[in-house]
């Protein structure tokens, strides 16, 4: 195989396959009809492993991360089922930190050209598929698997795990979830169990009280992991990861409980090297030192409230490169954005990219001084020839931001 092979092999999986991260709504299949005949088809690889299954509306990415990370530290085999990637598309399914190997990919996706035509999955089902089979075939000791979207429909929610995690509910993809936090919660306690742990780390008594009834119904011990104290620190750099920390630690007690060895020094260690361990980036990531440049994932209004909130913290003028994609609601963004600062707009590469020219009268509104760029690029070489080395860059707004600008730069940077 080479990589020319490689890259048309993943160019037909996006383009057969209706793809959220490029179509938005349309693309979505909520429902597990199809999951159920594909994994059947390939023998029920998720039968055969066993999964930790994480969801929750933020922090679910840097939650099966710093869980990966411990396990590992502790010697199991560890695969990591995460999305959206940031640059390559192996990056959604690793073992203890390694990208899912091309030749693999490639080989799979020739199985998936070749599926019934009564089988006509999307594009996160045909990789979830392909993450249960890749990790049943490299014989891990334990399977993270990351919810895609909520948590009932989803793909994923074919798996019985040994535990599962909810790590929050906030207001996001209203258009498919719900427009209140109460249904958001709703769809994602749909992951829990018969008599299957479910963590909850949500601080929200309505959101608590929705998770805690549905675990009741399904004889499902309720573990409320935002009562935990802990002064344990992660290299993921945010002050929102005390509140991952909790979800993980008590993740791993469940894990403890059924007999699994996980030890204070393992947990210590590996929290403290998830970068390392499992090659995250993308959460509160320090891209470089002079100037100071920042990138965060958060695309949503609690997670960014979060993130500008911190931006406030540091004593800086900043420059701040934002961009959205179609379907979120930014009216509340522009509203709490950091003070102090120079802003950069920029449409997104994707076709879900949301030209700012598109929101310019919000900007107007907003009465912030500001520039607008056709490409994430461009306003990350505007900022950065403003910047003197005494200030600051954020990157964000968006996964794709993020990715687009680390996929530009990030050569530098190592």
């Amino acid at each position: 195989m080479t990589n020319e092979q490689y890259q048309e092999a993943v160019d037909w999986l996006f383009v057969q396959a209706p793809n959220y991260q490029i179509d938005g709504q349309k693309a979505y299949k909520p429902g597990l009809d199809n999951i159920i005949k594909l994994c059947e088809f390939f023998g029920n690889p998720q039968e055969k492993i066993k999964c930790i299954h994480i969801g929750g509306t933020n922090g679910k990415g840097s939650s099966s991360n710093m869980l990966a990370s411990v396990l590992q530290e502790s010697g199991y085999k560890t695969g990591l089922y995460n999305s959206p990637h940031l640059i390559d598309f192996t990056e959604r399914i690793k073992i203890n930190g390694k990208n899912c190997n091309k030749e693999f990919v490639y080989q799979f996706i020739q199985k998936l050209r070749q599926l019934p035509e009564d089988i006509q999955p999307s594009f996160f089902e045909f990789t979830t598929i392909m993450a249960f089979e890749y990790f049943y075939q490299q014989g891990v000791d334990f399977a993270i698997i990351e919810v895609g979207l909520g948590g009932r429909l989803d793909s994923t929610n074919i798996i019985t795990p040994l535990v599962s995690a909810i790590t929050n509910v906030q207001l996001d993809h209203q258009n498919i979830l719900g427009d209140t936090i109460e249904e958001i919660a709703g769809e994602k306690a749909g992951i829990i169990k018969n008599k299957i742990p479910v963590i909850s780390g949500d601080e929200k008594d309505v959101v608590k009280s929705i998770i805690k009834n549905k675990a009741k119904k399904e004889n499902a011990p309720f573990i409320d992991a935002s009562l935990l104290k802990s002064d344990l620190k992660s290299d993921l750099k945010g002050n929102y990861q005390e509140k991952n920390i909790k979800v993980v630690l008590a993740l791993i007690e469940e894990l403890r409980k059924l007999n699994f060895i996980i030890s204070d020094a393992n947990i210590e260690k590996g929290l403290l090297n998830v970068h390392k361990s499992t090659g995250f980036i993308g959460r509160w990531f320090e891209f470089s030192q002079n100037p100071l440049t920042i990138c965060d994932t958060a695309h949503n209004q609690a997670g960014l409230e979060y993130v500008f909130h911190q931006l406030n913290s540091i004593n800086k003028h900043k420059h701040i490169i934002l961009g959205f994609v179609n379907d979120k609601k930014i009216d509340d963004v522009m509203k709490i954005l950091p003070e102090n600062s120079e802003f950069y707009f920029a449409k997104p590469s994707i076709h879900r990219g949301r030209h700012p020219e598109d929101y310019k009268d919000l900007l107007i509104a907003a009465k912030i001084s500001y520039k607008i760029f056709d490409s994430v690029q461009e306003a990350y070489l505007s900022a950065k020839e403003e910047c003197t080395n005494d200030e600051m860059i954020f990157v964000g707004g968006s996964n794709f931001v993020v990715g687009e600008f680390l996929e530009k730069n990030l050569e530098i940077y190592e």
